[in-house]
């Protein structure tokens, strides 16, 4: 009997496909929470979810139970929410869950394929383990977000929010990685391993989507102001480089994490920390992994002008959007630079 064969490329392959779907559904992610959408369905529903309200009644009893939610009853009812509108944000809200059981399923299936065929090489079978049950882990933090938003607030835990988001953010690093050492593994070359300084920057860059995550949380886009142009949102905040109206009162640890004015102020200059980092990186792979420095390059330029165009149009949904897909883009460019700084050395 032929024994079967480990496939390392295929496995890189679905890897690079479910990390370009992660990256997917943080930009809907970010759409659903600019829209303010997220609290739209009141219940979590893995099956019976799947399909949308289809009759007259079906919409309206959803309507009626997002009715109950701080959210409707502080700021979308006084506002004259009509079951028209709630239809909208419904609608990003269940695109982002379906997509999320999509993603489980193109994951699972496949593993559960490559498992019982013998195609998974040595040692991986745990990673993929571990990547599978970080996305089931993601599933459990949404709701629990999504729970802040109907109990307890008009909008969801800017903490959970960030929590949230980092998972989809170690699961696409994850996913990356992993791909890249089958990839590697399919040429005959070792397993890349994570250098000081690519964590450093990992580490940093991490950082900096979390301030982002909870900047958006807090609604603290428009903090400085806005309007195109405005140099009192950009680079200044309100006519200063540091913002007047910082909170100390509740101690620095609630300011560093829970003052708008603050955190926008961290997550714009702190930026310039992690460029710093990263033109480093870039140019420590530049001869073994070229197309990872361009990456790289490319991804925090285009980050950092899409931040300030972001701050500069009053937080415009389009630009928000975007500045958040290049976010995760960046992080992918970081993850390859790393993996080729641990092969480099």
């Amino acid at each position: 009997m032929k024994t079967a064969q480990p496939s390392p490329l295929a496995l890189a392959r679905w890897l690079f496909v479910v990390a370009a779907m992660v990256v997917a559904i943080v930009v809907v992610g970010g759409i659903t929470r600019l829209t303010e959408s997220g609290v739209s369905i009141t219940e979590w529903k893995p099956v019976a979810g799947t399909l949308p309200p289809l009759t007259q009644g079906e919409w309206q009893a959803e309507f009626d139970a997002y009715r109950q939610t701080p959210q409707y009853v502080l700021v979308n009812g006084p506002a004259g929410m009509t079951l028209a509108t709630y239809k909208f944000i419904f609608f990003w809200e269940w695109v982002h869950r379906l997509l999320a059981r999509t993603i489980g399923m193109v994951f699972a299936l496949p593993l559960v394929w490559f498992w019982v065929k013998g195609r998974i090489p040595q040692g991986y079978k745990p990673r993929l383990l571990a990547l599978l049950a970080l996305g089931a882990l993601q599933g459990a933090v949404g709701w629990w977000m999504v729970k802040s938003g109907i109990v307890h607030d008009v909008k969801v835990s800017h903490f959970r929010l960030a929590t949230h988001l980092l998972v989809a953010l170690t699961t696409l690093a994850g996913l990356v990685w992993t791909a890249l050492d089958l990839r590697a593994l399919h040429r005959g070359e070792p397993r890349a391993h994570l250098s000081g300084f690519a964590a450093l920057a990992l580490v940093m860059l991490v950082a900096q989507l979390f301030y982002g995550a909870l900047l958006a949380g807090l609604r603290a886009g428009t903090s400085a102001g806005g309007g195109w142009f405005n140099w009192d949102a950009w680079p200044l905040m309100q006519g200063s480089l540091y913002p007047a109206g910082v909170d100390w009162a509740l101690g620095a640890a609630h300011a560093l994490l829970s003052d708008p004015f603050l955190v926008h102020f961290v997550h714009r200059w702190w930026a310039w920390a992690v460029v710093a980092v990263l033109v480093v990186l870039a140019r420590k792979v530049r001869q073994t992994a070229r197309a990872a420095s361009i990456a790289i390059h490319s991804a925090f330029g285009t980050q950092v002008l899409l931040g300030i165009a972001t701050v500069w149009s009053g937080v415009a949904i389009w630009l928000a959007v975007l500045h958040q897909l290049t976010g995760a883009l960046l992080l992918v460019a970081t993850t390859w630079g790393a993996h080729a700084l641990g092969r480099k050395n």
